[in-house]
């Protein structure tokens, strides 16, 4: 994609929609870090399901360990690898209690030391939690970034150095939400739906797919 058509690239996404959001529920940023963890692998449809269970009876780090492994799989248990994702979330759940006061922790660092948190997670937390420019490339942004020409790269953290050095500052803290919207919905990976994309216009994907 040529540099000159990034900003209207952008622009539309916006215009189309001023505020995105996870679409993972959450009233909090332990919450918040919940969820993303138990979405590796799974829809946030099915995360989102659990969640409405499992959050009235456990929203806390301190109400997570109550239940033990057994108890907080009883609520996770039809989200995919659930017995490995408990297991990571309990023991987030005490190293949160034993170095941050129970607070999830506000740097990439940090956030990376606690189990089953890895870079995509912890970009997720940086932007959703607090506001920052990060990118979260999952399997819908890297096949954005380069079905579009916006960013491509062989592997997520090139895809997301290229996000980091072309998209604009002024769309940068929403950019992976917009992106990742685009390609749940729109520039699917079997089909893309050209015909209903506001920002086909700016993309390098050839032959545009017909309306059906």
């Amino acid at each position: 994609m040529k540099a000159a058509l990034i900003e209207p690239f952008f622009a539309t996404l916006q215009a189309a929609n001023p505020h995105p959001q996870t679409e993972l529920q959450y009233q909090s940023h332990f919450e918040l870090l919940t969820a993303v963890l138990l979405s590796a692998q799974a829809t946030d449809v099915s995360v989102n399901k659990a969640t409405r269970l499992l959050f009235p009876v456990a929203n806390t780090p301190q109400a997570m360990l109550a239940l033990g492994q057994e108890g907080l799989e009883g609520y996770i248990k039809t989200i995919g690898l659930y017995r490995s994702k408990a297991r990571h979330l309990l023991e987030t759940c005490r190293l949160l209690l034993e170095r941050h006061g129970g607070e999830v922790p506000r740097t990439r660092q940090e956030l990376e030391q606690l189990p089953g948190v890895g870079r995509k997670t912890a970009n997720v937390v940086l932007n959703v939690a607090f506001g920052e420019p990060t990118m979260a490339v999952d399997t819908h942004i890297f096949r954005v970034g380069n079905r579009t020409g916006l960013a491509p790269g062989k592997t997520p953290l090139a895809v997301e150095q290229q996000l980091l050095r072309r998209v604009p500052d002024a769309y940068a803290v929403g950019a992976h939400h917009w992106l990742i919207l685009l390609g749940r919905y729109v520039c699917q990976a079997r089909k893309p739906h050209c015909w209903e994309c506001a920002v086909a216009a700016y993309c390098d994907y050839q032959p545009k797919t017909p309306a059906p």
